[in-house]
């Protein structure tokens, strides 16, 4: 059972880092002085996956000043998806907001995802109308895959890629991610039933490092929708996708088979003819059978993790103060 006081703030914010250094100090400055105005407990939870640079050393001297400030560091650089994931785990407030520590999300709008859960929304995604990005390596990218997305899941969202989020505890606390798979957290919420709203928030430009995202990203993407619209859907019922797919071409088969005997038998066909249907044939069924089992092992990795408990992430430490 989940470990819920009396004591339990209203608000987590929960922030993956990796290598952001140079950002720590003006991110935090800003936090508090939103978070404190806004009148309710809190806490800050910074996850280091993993950095190379000082944010370690940053985080601790930060720890050591504010007893609101929670770090979690993990062993090595597992990725967003694990380190949001660990910062969901040991979050402890009664809403839960997701952000990037890249001092991208701004947040003086913290109070405007507030605002809406208590609207009665179970799940507030931001939308980044305006960025400041390449239009053909990372904006128009970023349309395809967000309509692809909301046309595949059902989500009418503008901007799935956002972390910038904030979560009812009772609906994030119950999900589970893997791979690449926090953009589609309000697709994989979507059946119980939350309410999900999605407010413009403003996409400052990178001042500090490097973006830790390029173009191999965008075939990642294409393969991730395909996963989760498998596993929203069919989840629970492969065969429902499979049967179909591989009844089509096992009648495919059949067929090119008797017209290969056909023209043998009539008309003498020649190797060539023969040689290239086969090729075609083998390529098709081939692809198939790539996806079909990368679907599967998709399946076997959530089965293993979840029977056996295995986290995809490993803490090395956590600083924490004790709950007042």
């Amino acid at each position: 059972m989940e470990n819920v006081t009396k004591n339990n703030p209203t608000l987590s914010v929960v922030i993956p880092l990796f290598n952001e250094e140079e950002s720590i100090g003006e991110l935090y400055q800003r936090l508090k002085k939103v978070l404190d105005g806004l009148g309710k407990e809190y806490e800050i939870l910074f996850i280091n996956d993993g950095s190379t640079d000082r944010t370690g050393e940053v985080l601790k001297g930060l720890f050591q000043k504010d007893e609101k400030v929670k770090v979690i560091e993990l062993r090595t650089n597992f990725g967003k998806t694990p380190a949001l994931s660990a910062g969901f785990d040991h979050a402890r407030g009664d809403i839960i907001l997701s952000m990037d520590g890249d001092l991208q999300d701004c947040p003086e709008e913290i109070p405007l995802f507030i605002r809406k859960i208590e609207e009665g929304y179970d799940v507030v995604s931001g939308w980044r109308q305006q960025r400041d990005i390449p239009f053909f390596t990372r904006k128009l990218p970023s349309k395809v895959a967000n309509w692809m997305i909301a046309k595949v899941t059902g989500v009418n969202l503008h901007d799935f890629g956002n972390a910038y989020k904030a979560y009812r505890r009772e609906v994030i606390k119950d999900v589970k991610i893997y791979g690449d798979h926090h953009r589609f957290i309000p697709a994989l919420v979507k059946g119980m039933g939350v309410n999900i709203a999605e407010i413009p928030v403003r996409n400052e430009p990178r001042r500090y490092g490097q973006s830790k995202y390029g173009l191999e990203r965008i075939y990642k993407v294409f393969f991730d929708i395909i996963t989760v619209k498998f596993l929203l859907s069919y989840s629970t019922r492969p065969m429902h996708i499979l049967g179909p797919i591989g009844s089509f071409f096992g009648l495919l088969g059949v067929f090119l088979g008797l017209r290969l005997a056909y023209l043998k038998i009539f008309y003498g066909d020649k190797l060539g003819t023969k040689v290239s249907l086969s090729i075609c044939v083998l390529c098709i069924l081939l692809a198939v059978q790539i996806i079909t089992s990368g679907l599967l092992a998709e399946l076997l990795v959530r089965i293993y993790h979840e029977s056996q408990g295995k986290p995809i992430y490993i803490v090395k430490q956590i600083l924490e103060h004790s709950p007042s």
